[in-house]
């Protein structure tokens, strides 16, 4: 298929910038000025701090519910675990160290600080019976499942 004219290939070209930036970005084409190819600088605003989310993998066996956490670098100390009403709840802090010496990232994308999550348990467990492993990094919680009837008989008055 042959091209018909550069108009229409600057206005395809408009159309597609159009598409990528948003409206304020986006200058006056009439006037055949372009957009510009600079970064937009934003300013950003400390916010409160909000505890990153521990990710965390749930399965079950014959006899357990377990919950496993990758919690490398975070020592027991640091870890609160609980439970209440079928609702288990990890938090913890993951310290960076002394950065006393820093003066200048490159490439900062490891999260430090507070973490947390809450997880609402997927089958009936004896909260009583709970075990709690940290070891090499990961995190292990295993529940022992409550054994219900499979099919209850309910009597009609």
């Amino acid at each position: 298929m042959a091209r018909k004219n550069r108009d229409e290939d600057l206005l395809m070209e408009d159309e597609l910038t159009a598409a990528f930036l948003g409206d304020d970005e986006l200058t006056d084409t009439s006037s055949g000025s372009q957009p510009s190819a600079e970064p937009i600088e934003e300013e950003w605003e400390e916010e409160d701090a909000v505890p990153g989310q521990l990710a965390v993998d749930v399965y079950e066996t014959k006899e357990k519910l377990v919950v496993k956490a990758r919690t490398a670098g975070v020592n027991k100390q640091d870890l609160d675990v609980s439970i209440s009403d079928n609702t288990l709840s990890i938090r913890g802090t993951l310290s960076a160290g002394s950065e006393e010496q820093v003066e200048n990232y490159f490439v900062q994308e490891c999260y430090w600080g507070e973490f947390s999550r809450s997880i609402t348990l997927p089958v009936p467990v004896k909260e009583e019976e709970i075990e709690a492993v940290l070891k090499d990094g990961v995190l292990t919680i295993s529940f022992t499942k409550v054994k219900q009837d499979t099919v209850k008989k309910i009597q009609i008055q």
